[in-house]
């Protein structure tokens, strides 16, 4: 599992619905390291920080394979990694492999696994389709985030080298299915 692109994001506006609302889920490559801290991605804008960001959601990582699924789903987008919000796009992350409390060094960066990403509407905005938030939730292509355990910089190339594996916690596909299932029945 390596870094395939580290992507970072700027305040945009947007009209949703009539209404002004700011976001920093457009995100793009950059071609320079980015310094992964305790709370957020340096430079990297979070709007909302309710609902991101903070400790436990410092670093969101996305999988590259996974853009191919979605791909298929919305084949006229201009598809560019950073596209579903993520810090760093990973070549090979998997989910259903990923446990809650898996530690990872990466660059002079290390990582703790904490829990997946659930959709929001700002993924519907990016993707001009509502429709994507449904099929984000019925999928088991999350995305992870992670606690910042030791703050540095990551950049593209750098490998995910697992330092500790917590096969007695859920794994991320797990949470996520439980998640979907509650959120299912509100």
């Amino acid at each position: 599992m390596k870094i395939v692109a580290t992507n970072i994001g700027e305040r945009t506006e947007i009209d949703w619905k009539g209404k002004k609302v700011v976001t920093g889920i457009y995100k793009y490559p950059v071609e320079h390291p980015i310094f992964l801290d305790i709370e957020t991605v340096k430079d990297d804008v979070i709007c909302d920080r309710k609902h991101h960001g903070g400790v436990d959601q410092a670093v969101y990582a996305f999988s590259e394979k996974h853009y191919d699924y979605f791909k298929k789903l919305y084949p006229d987008l201009d598809w560019e990694l950073g596209m579903f919000g993520e810090n760093l796009t990973m070549s090979d992350l998997e989910e259903t492999e990923i446990h809650k409390g898996d530690v990872f060094k990466v660059g002079e960066v290390v990582l703790e696994v904490t829990k997946p990403r659930q959709p929001c509407m700002k993924l519907g905005v990016r993707f001009k389709d509502m429709q994507v938030i449904k099929q984000f939730w019925n999928t088991t292509k999350s995305g992870v985030y992670f606690k910042v355990l030791q703050t540095g910089t990551v950049k593209k190339g750098d490998v995910f080298e697992l330092l500790k594996r917590d096969a007695s916690q859920p794994t991320i596909a797990e949470i996520y299915s439980i998640k979907r299932k509650s959120k299912l029945s509100l």
